[in-house]
């Protein structure tokens, strides 16, 4: 590290924000902060590094949350496209920064909602989305240039995508000036999650259609999140997280660069999503390794040479599976934390769980509640201030470091069965992560792991908060609608649209982004998408790996 702090805090930190904001701060009290603290010890200070530089171990930009707030991003979506657009604006209004889509289970495996196996499911966990229309009522009235869309979607990411980039098209939007963010994690899915469709070849065939197609033409855009939150919701521990999500990571660049993409020019729009629990030394501890052992890892394997490539970005979601249906209040203290952990790990956008995630769907009121406590952490708590306020702290170091040691014990042993696609069909993953599910519940139920609320702590009787009920007509109503969607529809320019799609699928060697798009803006749903791939592909059924 050639230049001082103080010529580093110089050239950084003095220029003033574009309205004119100085970059500077101070505590409550009215003490001036420094906006990056070093450990005295030069040794120290070398291995740290700074933040924007490799490794990235205090932050993938230099400035931080001095100079931008980490985007507020609430995870929503429930029954029909008009009343989740409803929450959306609702949030929007209250100073929500991002928008997060949650989409029901017909819409994640490919099923419209007349169909047999939609039935009881339309619209209960997650908004119903079977058709172009649906999407543009979903975002009807959101500029797409302006706010920044994630959908947690992967089976039928592609398909999301192609709804997207046709209401873009119809709202007078260049693919260009989108910005957001396509979960597409299908690993994942096969590991710890189960809202698969196709066989994992397909699947990472799909996968990286949408990384090279948002790489040539979404320039802004994320096309894929590599997701370890839904493997820790399912019970793995902090090493399991950083080590199976980042394999999964190195999986995708290795299928993407044998594309023939170059890991400089692609990999710097690949972002992750990972879990906030409540161990909060730990968590902050993970963020960091994970930024630095990415950096590592895709220039001893890739030869990254480029910053913009090695630079982890990440979201964080709270952690739901930690949330309780006993006494549901004192979830709101363990948000709390969790989203601490999150912002001092460095995070660049945050979902916080409502109160009564353990209850059911989040009611108007909790939603704002969980909204709120992002907004008190970054407008009261001063813990934005400073750059990575916890780096060089010996704790925090030396949880780093082990952190780092084991995930990569455990990303040996992937790299021995073959890699992450090969070691989630061994089952490796899976096994794993029942092992320490069994072990976490076996100590909360013998009293080693203390739960307050549920294994101390309790009261007799809590009245229940209100809970958000989606109507179960919701599945006839939305079938009468595809069923005027489909009459009002071109029927021979849709069916020449899937037949061009099936043809190409096929064979290898073409994209089919640009044939969704077409199949999509012909009219053709979700269902007849998935279920024309379908008789190609075939449908993945796992076979047992215990």
């Amino acid at each position: 590290m050639s230049d001082s702090l103080q010529d580093w805090t110089e050239r950084t930190f003095r220029p003033a924000l574009p309205d004119g904001t100085p970059l500077s701060a101070h505590t409550g009290s009215g003490l001036e902060l420094d906006p990056l603290y070093e450990p005295g010890d030069p040794a120290a200070r070398q291995s740290l590094g700074r933040p924007g530089g490799y490794p990235f171990t205090r932050g993938p930009y230099p400035t931080m949350y001095r100079g931008r707030r980490w985007t507020m991003r609430q995870y929503s979506g429930f029954s029909t496209a008009e009343e989740t657009n409803t929450r959306f604006r609702f949030l929007l209004e209250r100073g929500q920064t991002g928008l997060s889509v949650a989409f029901d289970l017909p819409t994640q495996m490919g099923h419209d909602p007349d169909a047999s196996l939609a039935r009881g499911e339309v619209g209960k966990v997650g908004v119903s989305i079977a058709t172009l229309g649906d999407l543009e009522a979903l975002l009807d009235g959101i500029p797409l240039d302006r706010v920044s869309i994630s959908m947690t979607i992967n089976a039928t990411a592609p398909i999301l995508l192609a709804f997207l980039l046709a209401a873009a098209k119809r709202q007078g939007v260049d693919a260009g000036a989108l910005r957001g963010t396509l979960q597409n994690d299908l690993l994942k899915e096969y590991i710890a999650r189960g809202t698969y469709r196709f066989p994992p070849g397909p699947s990472m065939r799909l996968v990286t259609d949408v990384i090279e197609h948002c790489h040539e033409h979404l320039p802004r855009f994320n096309p894929i999140s590599i997701s370890g939150y839904h493997m820790r919701e399912a019970g793995c521990t902090a090493p399991q997280e950083l080590a199976f999500t980042l394999a999964n990571g190195l999986e995708y660049v290795k299928h993407a660069a044998a594309r023939g993409l170059d890991v400089d020019d692609f990999a710097g729009q690949l972002s992750f999503f990972f879990n906030a629990h409540n161990d909060l030394f730990e968590e902050v501890a993970k963020f960091r390794a994970a930024r630095r052992m990415w950096a590592r890892l895709l220039r001893e394997r890739f030869g990254a040479k480029s910053d913009a490539a090695m630079r982890l970005r990440f979201h964080t979601q709270t952690a739901g599976s930690t949330l309780t249906s006993q006494q549901p209040d004192v979830n709101v203290v363990r948000v709390t934390l969790q989203a601490l952990a999150a912002v001092l790990g460095g995070t660049q956008s945050l979902h916080t769980n409502s109160r009564d995630e353990a209850l059911g769907l989040p009611t108007e009121d909790a939603a704002l509640l969980a909204l709120r406590t992002q907004q008190v952490i970054a407008e009261e708590s001063g813990v934005p201030n400073t750059v990575d306020p916890l780096g060089g702290a010996p704790f925090i170091e030396a949880l780093t470091d082990a952190l780092e040691a084991e995930a990569r014990g455990l990303i040996g042993k992937i790299d021995a069965l073959g890699g992450a696609a090969a070691a989630v069909q061994a089952g490796f993953q899976q096994r794993e992560i029942h092992r320490e599910a069994y072990a976490h519940q076996r100590a909360v139920e013998q009293g080693d792991r203390r739960i307050v609320g549920v294994n101390c702590y309790e009261l007799e009787q809590v009245e229940a908060p209100p809970i958000l009920r989606v109507d179960d007509a919701l599945g006839q109503r939305r079938a009468r609608e595809l069923v005027a969607w489909r009459a009002a529809r071109d029927q021979g320019a849709c069916d020449a649209a899937l037949g061009s799609l099936a043809g190409a699928a096929e064979s290898e060697g073409r994209n089919l982004m640009p044939l969704l798009v077409d199949a999509v803006e012909a009219g053709a749903t979700v269902g007849e998408i998935c279920g024309r791939l379908e008789r190609i592909h075939g449908k993945y059924r796992p076979a047992s790996v215990f």
